[in-house]
């Protein structure tokens, strides 16, 4: 283990500072400032070796997480980095966008924070990649198989990287203008700068990975096709289908889509010229859903120069402590205050909001909530408690509901699950010969972590179509759950 008295000695969990509020809104840089090494190790340190290490079982992906906390603790970062590559391709996206279920497993949680994995985790990473340890691993031969793989989300790049390992040449189909998927215009850049998906983009390509970017599967090649032309093919296209609120107003300018929003700053921040972007300058800006991707359009707000900024969610403020009802190991649900929350703005629960208010030139002026109140277990607005709050900017973080079907259900025969995903089996096979599911596709919407585990499963289970047999790892079933989710 790394130090054997580390929990005893160090009992808090210890950050990077976060940038100050006034500076860091003044531009699209990641929050945090650089780590201090010692504090680093000091955390590292903390890691106990558990005889039963739970966080293995808090990550799909199974990380290796004792280990590398003692390298990392020894200072054996080159040795570090190949324990994490062992069951993570993409630590530098877990490390900065992943909830970390592993700590909500961590041993030492039961009396003490938790161990800062996370923050070890991307540690590892970024020095590896600033050492040049991070090299591309073509495979030793090629099979003659080949895959196309739909979507370059984390699922689909995990799926990618693998089965391009195993010797298949392998073409990532993506219908944006660059790959990557939600990594790349779901994401604002304070949370992960895009030079991060660049760099292991261009190390998947000198492996041999093929990058289609710009083509919609479905439309420009129809699956039909897709299918004839290739040996395999891994259905990775997420879970985009976003949810709605159908109530009077819905249709009112200024009322938008999370994913409309973030995908056109995203756009802007990368230097595009966005035709009529939607932006919050100047504005007073109502984000509806408490979620990540909720904050992500808070920080954004920001960032653009919002007037003001409301965070509405039709739910309970959750508890800031571990509820009860969720005990460890379990992943539990807690209040959380992400630097976008830090950076300003008012955050309203139990709101329910009931219409959206039109000004005289038929564009969205205000929203009517009221508190909520459960009903039969059902969560309804509160007679007599409406009121209004401006709103120049409506931005619906609902969730999604699920993958969108329209050209793959007929075009190639999948079934739909009754939650709306594609139907597959638990080795992510679909009833089609060859083709597979991977990610939010069949997941439903889910954490970047399930992603990456998924992908890498769905390569295993394609190489072992395409082969026979796999030496490939697949850290999880389709459709399981881990305990502490």
């Amino acid at each position: 283990m790394a130090d054997p008295k580390g929990f005893l000695k160090v009992t808090e969990r210890e950050l990077p500072k976060r940038r100050p509020v006034p500076v860091r809104i003044m531009d699209w840089k990641e929050v945090y400032e650089a780590g201090d090494p010692s504090q680093l190790r000091r955390q590292a340190g903390r890691c106990m070796d558990c005889g039963v290490p739970f966080c293995h079982q808090g990550c799909p992906l199974g990380n290796l997480i004792p280990e590398w906390n003692d390298l990392t603790w020894r200072g054996e970062g080159r040795a570090a980095i190949e324990r994490l590559h062992a069951t993570n391709n993409f630590p530098e996206f877990t490390g900065r966008l992943c909830p970390a279920p592993c700590e909500s497993a961590c041993v030492l949680g039961i009396n003490q924070p938790a161990v800062t994995i996370k923050q070890v985790e991307v540690s590892i990473i970024d020095e590896a990649f600033g050492n040049g340890w991070v090299q591309p691993q073509p495979p030793g031969r090629l099979t003659g198989k080949t895959v196309a793989v739909v979507g370059s989300g984390p699922a689909g790049l995990a799926a990618a990287q693998q089965l391009t390992r195993a010797g298949h040449t392998v073409a990532v189909y993506e219908r944006d203008d660059r790959i990557g998927g939600l990594l790349r215009y779901g994401i604002p850049d304070f949370k992960m700068e895009k030079k991060h998906l660049d760099q292991r983009l261009a190390q998947m390509t000198a492996e041999g990975t093929r990058f289609r970017a710009g083509v919609d599967i479905g439309t420009d090649i129809t699956w039909d096709a897709l299918r004839a032309r290739y040996d395999a093919v891994v259905v990775a296209t997420g879970a985009m289908v976003p949810r709605d609120l159908p109530i009077p107003g819905r249709d009112l300018p200024g009322v938008h889509f999370a994913m409309e929003y973030l995908v056109q700053s995203n756009r802007a921040t990368a230097g595009d010229d966005v035709f009529d972007q939607i932006t919050a300058e100047g504005k007073h800006v109502v984000v509806l859903g408490g979620g990540d991707t909720g904050a992500d359009c808070i920080g954004t707000a920001h960032r653009q120069g919002a007037l003001t900024v409301t965070n509405l969610a039709i739910g309970k403020q959750p508890s800031a402590v571990r509820p009860t009802e969720q005990p460890w190991p379990m992943h539990p649900t807690l209040f959380e205050v992400q630097s976008a929350h830090e950076e300003g703005g008012n955050r309203q629960y139990l709101a329910s909001t009931v219409e959206f208010l039109a000004n005289e030139d038929g564009e969205v002026r205000a929203i009517r909530v009221a508190e909520t109140e459960y009903l039969d277990g059902r969560r309804v607005p509160k007679a007599g408690t409406e009121r209004e709050i401006p709103a120049d900017l409506v931005l619906l973080a609902l969730g999604f509901t699920g993958p969108e079907t329209e050209t793959v259900e007929p075009q190639l025969d999948l079934a739909v699950t009754s939650r709306g995903n594609l139907e597959r089996d638990a080795q992510y096979a679909t009833a089609v010969p060859g083709v597979f599911v991977a990610g939010d596709a069949g997941r439903g919407q889910s954490l970047i972590v399930w992603a990456i585990a998924e992908g890498r499963a769905a390569a295993a289970a394609a190489d072992r179509y395409l082969e026979g047999e796999t030496r490939l790892p697949s850290p999880v079933a389709a459709n399981a759950r881990a305990f502490s989710a």
